[in-house]
């Protein structure tokens, strides 16, 4: 287990979890919070021992967005590059080869929403609820958000959450799709890492990598272009060793040892 400016993660069975730790301020990121965060994504990302990654939040909010420091220090006029402050672009998560489930064990707004968004699979506490945040304080779609949730919810919908920046149960967000499971608190970050260590240990690393690349370059793909992607993808999916592992093991009741993806540099 390590620990670093409001980070805290830890590995087991091939999920690396995670956690905001700053509950007393409702887990909004300042700028060291923010950097080691991605920077974690990173790690996990080049770690051939991890498959899949959950983040959480510590305490009664999984991140109530960005801290009034990080904001400020944004709305100067020499305010510093936000890439090279991060270290990594801003859509870093979006680029990560592993699932990233998000665990959102309570309230999300702003940044902190934006973040949760970002990953492949959301699970949200029964109790808890979501908010855009930014037409509220003079700001506009941060993060990605204007380009995520139309995808997401469709344009209507995302026109309503961004505009209005309304707060959205945990109900409603289950019905818009803007999460995948409802859970009450106590069990979220459990059937997260269950659901994690599932894709750990009965999916190809591989095939998870290109899926993710598929949906995302998928949004502003044609049709015609998207199905010759995926032609041109199956005909190297079916020379690679994870399809003649599963083969050979066709018929078993034993999870496939399917290889680990290889660090980026390699």
């Amino acid at each position: 287990m390590s620990s670093t400016s409001g980070i805290r993660t830890s590995t087991g069975d091939g999920v690396r979890t995670v956690h905001f730790t700053r509950p007393e301020q409702r887990n909004a990121m300042d700028g060291a919070m923010f950097t080691a965060y991605y920077t974690a994504l990173a790690e996990a990302d080049d770690d051939p021992e991890v498959r899949a990654i959950v983040v959480t939040g510590d305490g009664d909010w999984f991140c109530s967005g960005a801290a009034p420091d990080t904001l400020h220090l944004l709305a100067e006029d020499d305010a510093p590059d936000l890439e090279a402050a991060l270290g990594h672009p801003p859509h870093l998560p979006m680029t990560l080869r592993k699932p990233l489930i998000a665990a959102v064990n309570g309230g999300a707004a702003g940044l902190g929403l934006a973040q949760a968004l970002f990953a492949d699979v959301r699970f949200l506490a029964d109790g808890a609820r979501l908010s855009t945040a930014f037409s509220r304080l003079g700001l506009i779609g941060e993060y990605g958000t204007a380009w995520l949730l139309p995808r997401l919810v469709g344009v209507a919908t995302a026109m309503d959450l961004l505009l209005s920046a309304r707060k959205v149960d945990a109900a409603e967000a289950k019905a818009l799709g803007l999460v995948q499971h409802v859970l009450p608190r106590n069990e979220v970050l459990p059937a997260a890492q269950d659901y994690a260590r599932t894709l750990a240990a009965h999916c190809s690393p591989r095939s998870m990598a290109i899926i993710k690349q598929q949906v995302w370059r998928g949004l502003d793909l044609d049709g015609p272009q998207a199905v010759a992607d995926s032609v041109r993808l199956m005909g190297e999916s079916l020379r690679a060793l994870d399809f003649q592992a599963a083969v050979q093991r066709l018929g078993q009741r034993e999870p496939i040892d399917f290889p680990p993806l290889p660090p980026r540099s390699q």
